[in-house]
């Protein structure tokens, strides 16, 4: 039967990876203001689904009024990912 072939051992002492100096990072951060809007997004989304569900916005229950609530919702999720793109390019 054949005999398979040892490992090499490795005399070198394994380095610590210190984790605090791979999440620190030299961006600032947001301010209050996008924390804010971020926080509106949600509120504004939830309310507009809640509120079509309990018909009390115009025009019956919509799908329109789903998609709405569900994009600003989404809207606020994918905003604190947009913090290193400028948001206002054209100011």
């Amino acid at each position: 039967m054949p005999v398979s072939k040892k490992r090499k051992q490795n005399n070198r002492p394994t380095q610590s990876k210190n984790i605090s100096s791979q999440m620190t990072s030299s961006k600032e951060p947001s301010p209050k203001w996008y924390i804010v809007l971020m926080s509106f997004l949600m509120i504004v989304g939830v309310l507009l689904i809640v509120l079509n569900y309990l018909t009390l916005l115009p025009g019956s229950v919509s799908r329109w009024y789903l998609w709405s609530g569900l994009g600003l919702i989404g809207a606020g999720f994918f905003l604190p990912h947009t913090s290193s793109i400028e948001l206002f390019y054209f100011w």
